[in-house]
């Protein structure tokens, strides 16, 4: 049995500099890795087959982006690799915090180690694309500044702090958030250096705010506490805290239609460590 972590993200800015042909969006945004997050269990096996299971039965189905994954690897694989695959979810659906993102590049992982693949992590990450833009920094397991769809990476090192991540009682679709057509669009591309000096802002804040009002009520509450803002397409904000007791006080305090924790903010992602103990 291999067990290992998916951790959450952040999107400490969000930048939307167009739209491409394709109907995807250009982004600059900083991927901000969390020491909290999902846990998967996996046990390879030459039965051929993917069994998969979830603490969240609704999500246990074989569209699931674990699943998926696993798929999209089978072909590099032995004719009778198979894997029975438990999936503990703690992350926040619908959140904006990457939990199937980074559930699909755990699972990349894992299979290219417990099927004896050999694939890179470029290559893993190139097979995560398919997935979803957000699949790439998960694989590559950086806190990292990204351009293009999400898939142009540059690692950064961050000072280390303490985030409290709050989740109202609200789901917000990431494909009606990027395809309304109030949505901004067409934020100046700027340079990490400027990006780094300059008032960070997430382009879908505004337009989600207006479409729910739970992230908007939520986000009033919380920047009592601390600046704040709302990470990916929401419905999930958060605010920095420079410890932890700061963080977890303003937890105390969580409004009743809400759901949160308290992470610290990493420059490597827990898996790379755990991958490193498991070789």
């Amino acid at each position: 049995m291999l067990t290992l972590p998916a951790p959450a993200k952040l999107n400490l800015f969000l930048h939307i500099t167009g739209r491409r042909a394709d109907g995807y969006h250009n982004l600059q945004t900083l991927f901000r890795m969390l020491d909290v997050g999902d846990e998967l269990s996996f046990r390879a096996n030459q039965s051929g087959a993917i069994n998969f299971r979830c603490s969240d039965a609704s999500i246990a189905g074989a569209d699931n982006l674990v699943v998926r994954a696993a798929k999209l690897l089978q072909p590099f694989a032995a004719p009778d690799a198979g894997v029975e695959i438990y999936l503990e979810k703690r992350t926040p659906m619908g959140g904006g915090l990457g939990g199937g993102s980074s559930d699909a590049a755990t699972t990349l992982h894992a299979l290219n180690l417990q099927w004896q693949l050999g694939l890179s992590t470029q290559q893993l990450a190139d097979i995560g694309l398919k997935l979803g833009a957000d699949v790439p920094v998960f694989v590559f397991g950086q806190t990292a500044f990204a351009e293009g769809v999400g898939e142009q990476l540059q690692p950064v090192e961050l000072p280390d702090c303490w985030y409290l991540v709050v989740t109202p009682d609200a789901h917000v679709s990431t494909a009606a958030v990027f395809t309304h057509p109030d949505l901004i669009r067409d934020s100046k591309p700027l340079t990490l250096a400027d990006l780094m000096s300059s008032p960070w802002r997430n382009d879908c804040q505004p337009l989600v705010e207006r479409l729910c009002p739970q992230v908007a009520i939520t986000l009033q509450w919380l920047v009592e506490y601390a600046p704040s803002r709302m990470t990916g397409t929401g419905a999930s904000v958060f605010a920095e805290f420079a410890d932890e007791l700061s963080a977890r006080r303003a937890l105390a305090d969580l409004p009743a239609n809400c759901r949160g924790f308290v992470a610290r903010g990493l420059n490597q992602s827990p898996l790379l460590t755990a991958l490193r103990h498991a070789v």
